[in-house]
């Protein structure tokens, strides 16, 4: 965990793809538009192909939870860019010959045979499927408005040459019943969508207030708190769940370390419920730790946990038992290689010596600088512009998570 990650960041916005969402191209025109961005997957010659191995397991879950939950264009995107990683990509590295006989090899080239080939055959058909009904109904409504609906009285005549008055009339008030609907249906539409974002700012508001540890939330100013919302739309993040009482049980876990002046860490796991990733499990690995660092060893044992439970990495957290709260450079390349294999990662720093607790990200700068340091050890990097920063696609809430302590 403590090496640079690939540079392979699982997409979950979608809209962006103007023919993905356009709805007046042919149905094929629009799975190829999801296949293209399915293969767009780089692999960096520099990192280990077994580390692609190993993260190939979250993107299958991943995918396996999009696939459950009929979400159809992020679990065919997901599946296309597992497949094109294993099979097209990664066969290309050039240690990838040390791989041949690795159980992780195993575990992929089965799951690519047993799951993602179907998967993605059987979502393509949902798509094309799903893509021709809306298809047919654009060319209908099309052709509806084309349709001489609202026409003069003296537009319509009978085979006699007289006026169909009647006729004339019924098609006038379907006219004026359908507009008045639409009208109706969009301020219903609006009014919906303000009451969902006044009841979400609400529950940021009232679920973010009482976080155990005195945990630092970004968006605290009002400028900050307008734009908090905004900003993560922007991003394209999806939420991360913390359970309001993490931070509080990990620093009385690691109480013997901070007494000691050590860093104690562990991995924030969790799944991905309806478009939110929930930290469920806070696995503390075997280390070695000092003042200032602290390096996992034996992550095997962790990797096999997260197997048996099938549970996604979701970031870290670690402690500063004399410092304040914040990533240092060695920090900075930690959570990178998390935040780069999936881009709503977090890292939990918790200072108990000062009695805070923040949770940060990596900026666009931050992760584009980090990538390509090769620097080891403590190093300075530049601090205009920011590396780091406070998420603001956190929410705090009550709900259990389960510490587990393999040392």
């Amino acid at each position: 965990y403590s090496a640079r990650c690939c540079a392979l960041v699982m997409q979950r916005k979608l809209a962006a793809e103007p023919q993905y969402s356009d709805v007046s191209l042919p149905p094929v025109e629009r799975v190829r538009a999801l296949g293209r961005m399915g293969r767009s997957v780089q692999v960096e010659v520099d990192l280990s192909p077994h580390l692609y191995l190993r993260w190939g397991r979250d993107m299958e879950r991943m995918a396996a939870a999009y696939h459950q939950e009929e979400q159809l264009e992020n679990a065919y995107v997901l599946y296309n860019k597992f497949i094109t990683l294993f099979v097209e990509k990664l066969p290309l590295h050039r240690d990838y010959h040390e791989c041949s006989s690795s159980p992780e090899k195993v575990f992929i080239m089965k799951k690519l045979q047993e799951v993602a080939f179907p998967r993605r055959d059987e979502l393509k058909k949902k798509l094309e499927e799903k893509y021709n009904r809306e298809y047919a109904g654009y060319l209908n409504n099309k052709h509806q408005q084309a349709s001489p609906l609202a026409v003069t009285p003296g537009a319509l005549l009978l085979a006699d040459g007289s006026l169909g008055q009647g006729q004339w009339l019924e098609q006038e008030r379907r006219r004026v019943d359908d507009l008045r609907r639409r009208q109706i249906e969009s301020e219903q539409f609006i009014r919906f969508e303000e009451q969902l974002r006044r009841q979400e700012r609400a529950n940021q508001r009232e679920e973010g207030a009482g976080l155990q540890a005195n945990l630092r939330e970004e968006g605290a100013g009002p400028h900050e708190s307008a734009n908090q919302e905004e900003q993560q739309r922007l991003e394209g993040l999806r939420r991360v769940v913390l359970p309001r009482d993490l931070t509080l049980r990990f620093l009385r876990l690691a109480e013997s370390n901070t007494n000691r002046g050590l860093e104690t860490c562990g991995v924030l796991c969790g799944r991905l419920a309806r478009e939110e990733l929930v930290v469920t499990h806070v696995v503390v690995p075997k280390q070695t730790s000092g003042p200032d660092f602290c390096d996992m060893e034996n992550v095997e044992e962790l990797f096999c946990f997260q197997d048996q439970q099938n549970l996604l990495t979701l970031g870290w957290i670690h402690t500063h038992p004399t410092q304040t709260a914040f990533l240092s450079s060695v920090d900075l390349h930690t959570h990178c290689s998390f935040q780069l294999m999936l881009p709503e990662a977090i890292a939990v720093v918790c200072a108990p010596r000062h009695n805070d607790c923040a949770v940060f990200r990596l900026t666009g700068p931050g992760i584009s600088a980090v990538s390509r340091c090769r620097l080891k050890g403590f190093h300075p990097h530049s601090r205009d512009p920011p590396l780091f920063s406070v998420c603001k696609h956190v929410l705090v809430r009550d709900c259990a998570v389960m510490l587990l302590d393999l040392r």
